[in-house]
């Protein structure tokens, strides 16, 4: 059964650009060759560690969403633990966190028709029509202190 999942590793910073590239392009291998398919791959670059890891303060984190089976999953995780250039890896199923999501939006959408219906408007907001307090009230000046108070 095919799911979608979510891997994100991090690179030693003493990888090289043609590594993390090699790396990634073992990764698909893996990928194409148990069924699977890369639907998204994001390079978020070099960045810092929220805490140090060995002797690493920093990283290159790599994103990448996959649609594959749990079998697929557990082969990357393995190959990303043995090997020496990444710090750590992550993997997280995210198709059950977006149904989630859907089924809450869905519901919040119907029940605010049904109140919308109940006072007589369109079920549907229009056009202009916003929140109470949406003017030009985007300034929050209750902080800004005036001459006459100084």
């Amino acid at each position: 059964m095919n799911r979608k999942y979510e891997l994100v590793y991090v690179v030693s910073p003493d990888a090289t650009d043609d590594q993390v590239t090699d790396l990634h392009t073992q990764v698909e291998a893996i990928v194409q060759r148990l069924g699977g398919q890369i639907e998204k791959t994001e390079n978020w670059g070099r960045r810092r560690l929220a805490y140090e890891i060995g002797r690493h303060k920093e990283g290159t984190y790599v994103l990448e969403l996959i649609n594959g089976s749990g079998e697929l999953m557990k082969e990357i995780d393995r190959r990303l633990k043995v090997s020496d250039l990444v710090i750590r890896q992550l993997v997280v199923r995210i198709d059950e966190v977006q149904e989630v999501i859907e089924r809450t939006r869905s519901k919040r959408s119907e029940g605010s028709r049904r109140r919308r219906i109940a006072r007589g408007l369109p079920p549907d907001r229009q056009p202009g029509e916003g929140q109470r307090g949406d003017s030009d009230d985007d300034r929050d000046d209750r902080f800004d202190m005036s001459e006459d108070m100084r």
